[in-house]
């Protein structure tokens, strides 16, 4: 039985049995950063979702924001919804930086067989985002009855740009405001809303938050709640998020936790040490912001009597991001008041309110990323793994355990479709559609296992294909590199000289599945730019 393809949509409203559905998206967050992954930060409601569901601790994305929305969103893999790179337009198919309309999104399905769709957040998957037009890829046009967001990828928290309701562009309302806040607000407002005026439908509910990503935007209650928190440095709060994955038996204990990155030096020689702190609390304010919304979302649902039957999942774009601003201070002007927010990582500026605009670094990425190597653009795991929650009272009793199944996000559609009893269409509003990528997770919901064996992943020349217990991947433009992932997941002890069949084997897939997705050599694309002057 292959991916979950069924031939068309049809609708069947009514009765009640089929759940809402909501998929709560965060940018730019590691593996163990959660509370219930082994992180410092208060997660209680993520946590609660957690203990009252599933953890899953092989769940992947795509290393990077906009591919990782795109597949989501169509069960594709980014290629062939042609986000294969970012929303930049490369004038190759792949590469055109716009979701393409032989793709259909899970608001368009759900729609199509009787659910309300809403959406609030963040979409950046198109290229068009100018008030003018087009909009034949914005929210509304994709499936979603309602939208608030912001279009495109990140933004200050306190102005953002490109701030939308539906197809209007709107400013940031006056008084305090906080866009972490606000996408928390406009899904609870979804939610009564639904409750109140469409109760006989059931829902599908995207939340797709900023936070994590850069800037490093919080309150300053918020930032007060870690002082302290992070003082022990990146290399003890490594072995101690270690342990507790090992203790929750997220990871295996003989697995070795990978070593510190090398462009970084050991937290007993950083240098400036107050301000290094104080970036990884601001990070960590901007998830328990994040937490305290989705906990607001929750009790929306409990109060208007539907949180037994939604399913709710949780999951990051891609893993931590180790982007540097440059430490040279440049100047731009965006708050309304014409005050000058000062731009990259200048260690006499310490982060936090809205006239900074800087990011976390290299070493806390690499806490955020614990055990494993790498970060958000690679596709070893650090890059691609992500913490996957899964909460529905009513359709999983075994609450509190973990999957270990291999998963990856072409199966959030196919999941959702399944469970909603809705078909793939072949076609959608005269356009032939692409075959479906994704396996339904219903079966490992209820413990009865998975029937996917190959996952693959290419981003930005960086490319993996898995095939049980082997992993085969490179780092742009290295060679390949063979791991045993029951043995070593944190990608320690390369076996391709070892084993040169299963290289074979393995590279012989990943080329299979690229030619059939309209991957293209990362060099072609490198070219292809030089040549239309945009290298």
């Amino acid at each position: 039985m292959g991916p979950y393809s069924d031939k068309d949509i049809s609708p069947s409203l009514g009765d009640g049995s089929r759940p809402n559905i909501i998929v709560i998206l965060n940018d730019d967050m590691g593996f163990s950063d959660l509370g219930c992954y082994g992180g410092e930060i208060n997660t209680p409601n993520l946590n609660r979702l957690a203990s009252g569901g599933l953890r899953f601790s092989q769940f992947y994305n795509t290393a990077r924001c906009c591919p990782s929305r795109a597949s989501l969103l169509t069960g594709l893999h980014p290629h062939q919804a042609d986000v294969g790179h970012m929303t930049d337009d490369d004038g190759i198919d792949g590469y055109l930086g716009d979701l393409n309309p032989n793709t259909v999104t899970i608001a368009e399905a759900l729609g199509a067989g009787g659910y309300r769709t809403y959406m609030s957040g963040k979409w950046h998957v198109t290229r068009h985002i100018s008030p003018e037009g087009p909009n034949h890829n914005w929210p509304c046009q994709r499936g979603f009855d309602s939208y608030y967001g912001i279009l495109t990828g990140a933004s200050s928290y306190f102005h953002p740009k490109t701030l939308t309701r539906n197809n209007k562009r709107i400013d940031t309302p006056p008084g305090e405001y906080y866009l972490t806040d606000a996408i928390s607000n406009e899904a609870v407002i979804q939610v009564e809303q639904h409750s109140l005026g469409h109760s006989e439908k059931p829902f599908f509910q995207y939340v797709a938050y900023t936070a994590p990503h850069w800037p490093l935007h919080a309150h300053p209650e918020d930032i007060e709640n870690y002082r302290g928190r992070f003082d022990r440095g990146w290399d003890k709060l490594r072995e101690e998020r270690m342990e507790r994955l090992v203790s929750e038996g997220i990871i295996q204990s003989d697995w070795q936790l990978s070593p510190r990155d090398q462009s970084q030096t050991s937290w007993g020689d950083a240098e400036d040490k107050a301000w290094q702190v104080r970036r990884m609390e601001v990070y960590a304010a901007q998830i328990e912001r994040m937490d305290r919304g989705i906990g607001r979302i929750i009790e929306a649902l409990e109060v208007t009597g539907q949180l037994e039957n939604t399913l709710i999942m949780f999951l990051a774009d891609n893993g931590g991001c180790a982007e540097e601003f440059p430490t040279m201070r440049t100047t731009e002007t965006v708050t309304p008041d014409g005050r000058v927010v000062q731009m990259g990582n200048d260690r006499k500026v310490m982060p936090g309110s809205e006239l900074t605009y800087q990011s976390y670094g290299v070493p806390w990425a690499n806490v955020s990323n614990t055990p494993f190597r790498e970060y958000k653009h690679w596709v070893h795991e650090g890059g691609i793994a992500t913490p996957f929650i899964a909460h529905w009272p009513q359709g999983i009793s075994d609450s509190g355990n973990l999957r270990h199944e291999p998963a990856q996000l072409p199966d959030i559609m196919a999941t959702c479709l399944d469970i909603a009893k809705v078909n793939y269409p072949e076609t959608f509003r005269g356009q032939d559609i692409q075959p479906h990528e994704g396996y339904s997770l219903a079966s490992v919901f209820t413990g009865a296992g998975f029937e996917r064996e190959v996952l693959t992943w290419e981003h930005e020349g960086n490319r993996a294909v898995r095939k049980g217990r082997w992993k085969l991947v490179t780092k742009y433009p290295g060679g390949w590199e063979l791991y045993d992932i029951e043995r070593d997941r944190t990608e320690l002890k390369d076996l391709a000289s070892e084993h040169p069949e299963v290289v074979k084997e393995l590279s012989g897939l990943y080329q299979h599945w690229a030619d059939r997705c309209g991957v293209k050599p990362w060099d072609e694309i490198l070219q292809l730019r030089k040549d239309q002057g945009r290298a």
